[in-house]
């Protein structure tokens, strides 16, 4: 493979993040790592400098309060002069140890949307000017195949809250947004892909709420990297796959009327604008 110079992962400090960070350090990546404790990070770069490492830049910021995910896209575009990859991994599960119950976020979305969805959004959209002038860069969006409809007339699920259900529609929100993005953006210039990892691996979330595993954090590993720095994949963009299967997501992806409604509530709830005009998909 050939890697990229820079990468950014967000939520870097367990499971499937820190384990794609480690395997690309390895692979001699310059990272950017981002977490909520600041402690816990410096402790991952210690051990990646101890492993004889590039010594990985870290961020901090609570992907619940948009204006921590500002400030933490302005700290990395006054870091570094390019930025070759983003990886939106960070989130939260559908049940413990979040809770099942419907809690918000600092701006008072739903937080299953805020943390899992709004926050990559708004995220992306911020650092979106250095990942063109990096050109070609890529966008690398960890999703789910457990994927539920979005409603527009009750998005923050203020009736009829399920956990799953949150969660679920979070990761179709993450998937049909990167669809709209990829159809709005040069594939030479920037690439957005979506994909299911692997299933039930071993990680914080998935431990805390079923007590086993299925998949093991290397398949999840394997997959995501592939989308980072395979170079069979530069160009291809506007996908979702399962592992590296090239795969379907949820049909309301694929509504380009439902893409764009999307779209436009994701602006309007990150009170945001957005930098492209819109190209329909063929």
């Amino acid at each position: 493979m050939i890697l990229p110079r820079t990468i950014l992962i967000t939520g870097a400090t367990d499971g499937l993040g820190l384990a794609l960070a480690e395997r690309l350090a390895a692979d001699g990546a310059d990272l950017i790592l981002h977490g909520r404790n600041q402690a816990k990070l410096d402790r991952i770069a210690d051990q990646f400098t101890a492993r004889s490492e590039s010594r990985p830049r870290t961020v901090t910021a609570d992907l619940a309060d948009l204006d921590q995910v500002r400030r933490m896209a302005a700290e990395v575009r006054a870091s570094v002069d390019r930025l070759d990859v983003l990886v939106n991994n960070a989130g939260i599960g559908g049940g413990q140890p979040d809770g099942r119950t419907r809690r918000t976020s600092a701006d008072g979305h739903e937080l299953r949307f805020a943390v899992n969805y709004l926050a990559g959004f708004l995220l992306t959209l911020e650092l979106l000017p250095l990942l063109r002038a990096s050109a070609p860069a890529r966008i690398v969006n960890v999703a789910s195949i457990g994927q539920h409809p979005l409603d527009f007339e009750n998005l923050m699920l203020e009736r009829d809250y399920d956990g799953i259900r949150a969660y679920g529609q979070s990761k179709l929100a993450q998937i049909a947004s990167g669809f709209e993005l990829a159809a709005r953006l040069p594939a030479d210039e920037v690439t957005v892909n979506s994909l299911h990892p692997a299933t039930y691996m071993p990680t914080k979330i998935v431990l805390a709420e079923t007590g086993y595993s299925i998949d093991t954090l290397e398949e999840g590993v394997t997959a995501t990297r592939r989308l980072v720095s395979d170079p069979a994949r530069a160009g291809t963009t506007g996908r979702f796959y399962d592992r590296t299967r090239d795969a379907r997501a949820h049909s309301q992806a694929y509504v380009s009327a439902a893409r764009l409604r999307l779209w436009q509530a994701s602006l309007q709830l990150t009170k945001t604008e957005s930098p492209l005009c819109r190209v329909p998909l063929e």
